[in-house]
């Protein structure tokens, strides 16, 4: 408008971006300057305002700032695409899970994957094996033996069964009415193909001797193998590794990654107490371990595997006996050590015909390492340390056993330990509240003693505790930590068998008599049962007694529904 001022907008050249205007005002009339503003002069606020729109097309940073804000517009498509991929992708996992869970109705095409597991490793492996058939588009499904039945087995043409063997070749608990409800009966497999995964320990007489007497019935049945039968010795990866490849030979696909068993780690002992001095029977002790710096978590019932050594005075006389110098220098795992500590992790057997002349390294080739041994967990990650309870085995010469006497009287105090972890799925806490009836002798004190932590730390106080050992005196293991869980009412009950404090011995299993009417209270009351301890005596006297108490139909639907559980050895 005339006589109106002139405003005029103009932009320097080293402008931060085209919006960093700079304002003129002039007088129309005469032309001066009225008033004058510029952008570096106006407030931060102001500043930011005005460069939000270059800083989202990118111009604030010049032609560069562009092109990278074109391309990563260009890739919000891409973002949406994936994220529906990866939707599609869980939701095709999650189906085909449910799937195998679930028995297809009237499809005889899909594979059975049959397992009997004790501690939770045989489950696993089977669901491993699902998985392996499932990546080449087989359909699946995965039953417990103790879910199959004549109607099932007589109906299904294609079988993988992944077993374990109990103690000294019986069934894992879950499999004991499969045993006994159909392995004595005849039917008619003929349509059946199968492949056996066999677990078990070779310390024991009878290797594999459920998951063998299961192969057998199912030849006898006309069933008919795939491929030998793969027999696993303690976990060994080979082994698997082999079963893996097989199966792959089997679907006509590339084998899966090998499966790994978890690292050994270095522990640390900090500390042993000896439970109970003056005692008739082996020493037992408690000891303390402490995680290394990575850290380490378990669950009440877990189980550890320690790699044991012998002591370098027995080496030294073992080699003695040989006539080789311990000081001789062999190789090991590319490093360079003497043959006395190279010898100290390696089984060293009573007849020494077959090494005599051996040079030190063939000697060490020619010798197996020492097994793991396997031990029950005392205590919770809360507690700060991992704590084992370990009763030294002597044998008939007086000598201590391998893994209890290293543990328990040549590995000194700071010195560091061989441990992995090992779950035990199977004798885990129940999900939901329920009474615990916890039922053990000796060293089993272990298990029951994490799992009554655990239940105590969850509010639980429906926790019934029966013991059994030597003499109250000497053997009443834990006794002040015990007895302080029954004064605070975490432990209901707190009933103990001392089998030498009287002329007629007393065991736990003497106990669950005198108690059967409480039992019974408490089983009607949907209570868990868990044992620890002794296979041998203990365990088998418990079962006894409860299948005299509740009858075989009973026994075996607490087994499958996982409110009866074993921790034996």
């Amino acid at each position: 408008m005339a006589g109106q001022p002139a405003t005029f907008y103009y932009l320097l050249d080293d402008a931060p971006h085209e919006r960093a205007l700079n304002e003129l005002t002039l007088d129309p009339l005469s032309g001066k300057v009225r008033s004058g503003k510029r952008f570096n002069d106006s407030s931060f606020g102001k500043q930011l305002l005005t460069s939000v729109y270059a800083l989202h097309v990118g111009s604030y940073f010049g032609l560069p700032g562009r092109i990278l804000m074109m391309l990563a517009s260009l890739t919000m498509p891409l973002f949406f695409v994936t994220g529906w991929l990866l939707y599609l992708d869980r939701r095709r996992k999650k189906r085909a899970v449910q799937a195998a869970r679930v028995e297809p109705d009237g499809d005889a095409d899909a594979w059975l994957i049959g397992y009997a597991s004790q501690s939770g490793f045989a489950e696993q492996l089977a669901w491993k094996s699902a998985g392996q058939l499932q990546a080449a588009g087989l359909p699946v499904r995965v039953e417990p033996l103790a879910r199959l039945g004549r109607e099932q087995l007589e109906s299904t043409r294609n079988a993988l069964f992944v077993v374990s063997t109990f103690g000294d070749g019986e069934a894992p608990d879950g499999a004991r009415g499969f045993e006994r409800q159909l392995l004595g009966q005849s039917l008619g497999l003929g349509q059946l193909r199968y492949a056996m995964l066999a677990l078990g320990d070779r310390q024991y007489a009878t290797f594999c001797g459920f998951a063998r007497r299961v192969q057998g019935w199912l030849q006898g049945q006309g069933a008919r193998p795939l491929f030998d039968g793969v027999e696993v010795d303690n976990g060994d990866a080979a082994a698997l590794r082999d079963w893996q490849q097989r199966l792959a030979q089997l679907t006509g696909t590339a084998a899966p990654a090998p499966i790994a068993a978890p690292q050994f780690e270095l522990w640390t002992l900090s500390g042993r107490e000896h439970l109970n001095p003056g005692s008739q029977g082996q020493s037992t002790w408690l000891l303390r371990l402490q995680a290394p710096a990575s850290g380490a978590d378990w669950r009440a019932g877990d189980l550890v595997e320690i790699l044991p050594r012998h002591p370098r005075e027995r080496v030294l006389a073992w080699l003695a006996r040989l006539g080789v110098d311990g000081m001789a220098c062999v190789e090991i795992d590319g490093r360079l050590a003497g043959l006395s500590d190279a010898l100290a992790d390696r089984e060293l057997p009573a007849s020494l015909e077959h090494l005599v002349g051996l040079h030190p390294q063939a000697l060490v080739e020619a010798l197996v390492p020492l097994a793991p041994r396997e031990y029950s967990i005392a205590s919770l990650p809360s507690d700060g340390q991992l704590e084992l309870i370990v009763r030294q085995e002597r044998h008939s010469d007086g000598s201590l056993g391998v893994g209890s006497g290293w543990l328990t009287e040549f590995l000194q105090p700071g010195a560091g330990v061989a441990l992995r972890l090992r779950r035990n799925a199977g004798f885990h806490l129940p999900e939901d509240d329920r009474p615990l009836i916890l039922i053990g002798n000796g060293s089993g004190l272990a298990g029951l003693r994490s799992l009554l932590r655990a239940s105590i730390a969850e509010g639980r106080k429906r926790n019934w505790l029966l013991f059994g050992e030597r003499n109250r005196e000497h053997d009443f293991y834990c006794r002040e930590e015990l007895e302080g869980h029954l004064a605070r009412g975490e432990l209901a009950r707190l009933d103990l068998a001392f089998s030498r404090d009287q002329e007629r011995k007393v065991y736990v299993q003497d106990l669950l008599c005198e108690h059967a009417s409480e039992l019974k209270d408490w089983l009607e009351e949907g209570a868990a049962i868990y044992v620890c301890g002794s296979l041998q005596g203990m365990a088998g006297g418990v079962d006894a007694v409860l299948r005299e108490m509740l009858g075989d139909a009973g026994v075996d639907a607490l087994l499958d529904s996982g409110r009866y559980r074993r921790d034996v050895y």
